[in-house]
């Protein structure tokens, strides 16, 4: 599909898809068949464009895209841009695609290199934490407790605020301040 310039009613490839499919709605199988293929060929563009890096999953998302425009086209409402009603069910479709890929690559944790599974230990974490509790001891309390509360226990700036005594602002300028100091002492110690 092209910029959203081709959503502008009366824009040519809007009009021409839009005649297309009513046609297609009205019975004409040679005019839906173009609609499918016109809008195939827009879908790919759209497509690969998002998914540069898996190029080999662009034609099965056209295909879903297509059989999900073809079950819904009932629900298409004449009076409404075309290529917008189709962007979205392509979205929703490219969606759904991203989130099985990433549920799936969450399952199946490669263990390619047996030395990476020997290589990290427990105690990495447990250093690094006492190392940053260190460094954050080194702070006053008015830097020191926005960045435990928002940074490192997750939060909100309000909610640090009230268990502090501090203001809004001061919490966002606790953070931003000591942030600023720990980057400097680790600066310091490399």
């Amino acid at each position: 599909m092209k910029p959203l310039s081709d959503q502008q009613p009366g824009h040519p490839a809007e009009e021409r898809l839009r005649a297309l499919l009513l046609a297609g709605l009205d019975g004409d199988a040679a005019a839906y068949r173009d609609f499918l293929s016109e809008l195939s060929a827009r879908l790919r563009a759209y497509l690969r464009k998002r998914l540069m890096h898996m190029q080999d999953d662009v034609e099965d998302i056209v295909q879903e895209t297509l059989l999900a425009v073809h079950n819904a086209r009932h629900t298409y409402r004449a009076d409404q841009p075309l290529t917008a009603w189709v962007y979205a069910i392509a979205r929703y479709k490219l969606m759904d695609f991203l989130r099985a890929r990433s549920r799936r690559e969450a399952l199946n944790d490669p263990l390619d290199d047996e030395h990476d599974l020997f290589a990290a230990s427990d105690e990495e974490p447990a250093q690094a934490r006492r190392d940053v509790g260190a460094l954050l001891d080194q702070l006053p309390d008015k830097q020191r407790l926005p960045i435990m509360h928002v940074k490192l226990q997750g939060m909100s700036v309000a909610e640090t605020a009230e268990l502090t005594g501090l203001s809004e602002s001061a919490v966002k300028v606790g953070i931003h301040r000591g942030l600023k100091a720990l980057a400097a002492r680790i600066r310091e110690k490399l």
